[in-house]
């Protein structure tokens, strides 16, 4: 699950109460109950996870 905080909030993760997930940048983390909680509250906002890079096109051969 891929989330982000709300606006005005700082959410601490899971298994470490002194790291928070922040609205400056997107993370993934496990589809647990404390998460999806967390989403239910809107303390996190869910997003979608950012494409990889676009595939290079494919070259043709010269022979």
């Amino acid at each position: 699950m891929h989330v982000i905080a709300a606006p005005g909030h700082r959410v601490p993760t899971e298994n470490d109460p002194y790291t928070y997930i922040e609205e400056a940048e997107a993370v993934d983390v496990p589809d647990t109950s404390y998460y999806r909680r967390r989403v239910a509250a809107q303390e996190l906002l869910t997003v979608k996870k950012p494409r990889a890079s676009a595939k290079q096109p494919a070259q043709e051969s010269t022979e």
